[in-house]
């Protein structure tokens, strides 16, 4: 048994009377995990950072508390949880509304892939690799209350028993019962009606749809793309308003903003949510290089496209997307 572990079974002496870099140490084990957890919570990753580092902060402050009655790691959430609930009041007190969230951010798979101080079969190790952490999904939580939306992270994705979300949120268990109730009804609602059918996974009809559709974006070719669009696709590009559903108002909007005469594209396959996500540069002559302009990810649902959110050049640095494609399109 490792020092970490002797000290989750010997409880709240051990934790106490610790010194800061190795109750630090200790801490740092969990900052993956737990910045999956703020970030389901906030629907954005830098929200989520400043959200671990004040229940960093927390922790060793009320590092005393530590009574030894459940694991360290969920100290840690219960801390978290309540991290995530206070910023939601201060900066983000109204949940989302009309299917957008113009704070969505993407989260990179190649975070995602770090192991975590968890056991594998543990239900937080579980839920990062699938469905819970797909921008739908996160979409739909930021819909619902903050309360509600603890409740239901902590009850059907961590798989917490609800005595225990409830001391976690100070409240009981037949609030947190109730609050459960209505989250799940409002994720139903805001969750795609076939989301039990589609997975992100890299399929051969996947990989051969996402390469068409690269394919076909960087021709700039608007029929060809329009084809593989479902009927009630859904477009949006957060932070900038505006949610388009329908492929003839997508098809529409795309040709009025003027993509059709976009010339010299260069494509990067990546990854982000568990979903298949491409990377545009555009050619800029002064520069003599393709540089960043946007990242599309997909939804795909029956052999279609159901969904592209578009993200700006900003989160490129985060996603470990080159910051430039030479003129012969090396990295």
């Amino acid at each position: 048994m490792g020092a970490d572990a002797r000290l989750e079974v010997q409880g709240v002496g051990d934790v106490g009377e610790m010194d800061e870099p190795a109750f630090s140490g200790l801490a740092e084990r969990h900052r993956r995990e737990l910045h999956v957890h703020c970030y389901r919570m906030l629907g954005s990753f830098e929200d989520a950072e400043d959200a671990v580092q004040e229940t960093f902060l927390r922790a060793w402050r009320r590092r005393e508390t530590f009574e030894g009655r459940s694991t360290f790691r969920a100290w840690l959430y219960r801390i978290a949880t309540n991290a995530c609930l206070d910023l939601l009041a201060k900066v983000r007190p109204e949940p989302a509304t009309g299917g957008e969230v113009l704070w969505l951010q993407p989260y990179p798979d190649r975070l995602l892939d770090e192991p975590t101080a968890g056991d594998a079969d543990e239900p937080e190790t579980v839920a990062v690799a699938w469905e819970t952490i797909e921008l739908a999904y996160v979409v739909a939580v930021q819909h619902l209350a903050p309360r509600p939306r603890a409740v239901l992270v902590l009850r059907d994705v961590l798989g917490w028993p609800a005595k225990d979300v409830a001391e976690a949120l100070g409240d009981s268990v037949n609030s947190v019962n109730s609050a459960l109730q209505r989250a799940r009804a409002g994720m139903r609602e805001h969750l795609p009606a076939e989301r039990q059918d589609w997975s992100g996974g890299a399929d051969a009809g996947t990989r051969d749809l996402v390469r068409r559709f690269t394919d076909a974006s960087v021709a700039t070719d608007i029929d060809a793309i329009a084809a593989m669009l479902r009927d009630d696709v859904r477009t949006s590009m957060p932070p900038t308003p505006g949610l388009l559903v329908g492929r003839d108002a997508v098809v529409a909007d795309w040709t009025e903003s003027g993509f059709p005469d976009l010339r010299g594209l260069r494509a990067v396959p990546t990854s982000v949510n568990r979903q298949a996500a491409i990377a545009f540069y555009l050619w800029q002559e002064k520069e003599g290089a393709y540089l960043p302009l946007t990242i599309d990810v997909l939804r795909i649902a029956d052999g279609k496209i159901a969904e592209i959110i578009t993200f700006h050049a900003d989160q490129f640095p985060r996603l470990g997307l080159p910051e430039r494609l030479p003129a012969d399109g090396t990295e």
